[in-house]
């Protein structure tokens, strides 16, 4: 899965997730990080409409995925390697069976930073120039 669909797809099962009473605080808070790593890459790349587009999409993932999609190219999350571990981390937790499988498996091309890979159970995560 490519690292812009690994995102959204952890935004909105993480929102999902997140509004339930049940929620596991672990969940909430990986997704409140998620959010928080979001948000500032788009004000470093000055995007005032990255935030809005992004709380939108928490209430209605259906109608913002599109829009969001776009800030988010735009905004390069997808070469961020801490935006890229916490949208991972939130999937494993979320759906770990899925995870297991290599189900959210990223596959990112142009990150910047050093090349690094992490075991996890049996998944492995390889981030990299």
């Amino acid at each position: 899965m490519d690292p812009i669909n690994v995102i959204t797809t952890a935004l909105a099962t993480g929102a999902g997730a997140a509004l339930k009473s049940t929620a596991e605080k672990a969940v909430k808070e990986t997704y409140d990080g998620l959010k928080f790593l979001i948000q500032r890459c788009f004000k470093e790349k000055e995007n005032t409409q990255g935030d809005m587009i992004l709380q939108s999409h928490e209430q209605d993932p259906t109608v913002w995925a599109k829009p969001l999609e776009d800030a988010l190219v735009k905004a390069d999350v997808d070469k961020n390697e801490d935006i890229l571990k916490a949208a991972q981390k939130l999937m494993e937790m979320i759906e770990p069976k899925q995870a297991a499988m290599g189900k959210f498996n990223i596959q990112a091309n142009n990150v910047t930073g050093v090349v690094q890979a992490e075991k996890i159970d049996n998944l492995t995560q390889t981030f990299g120039k």
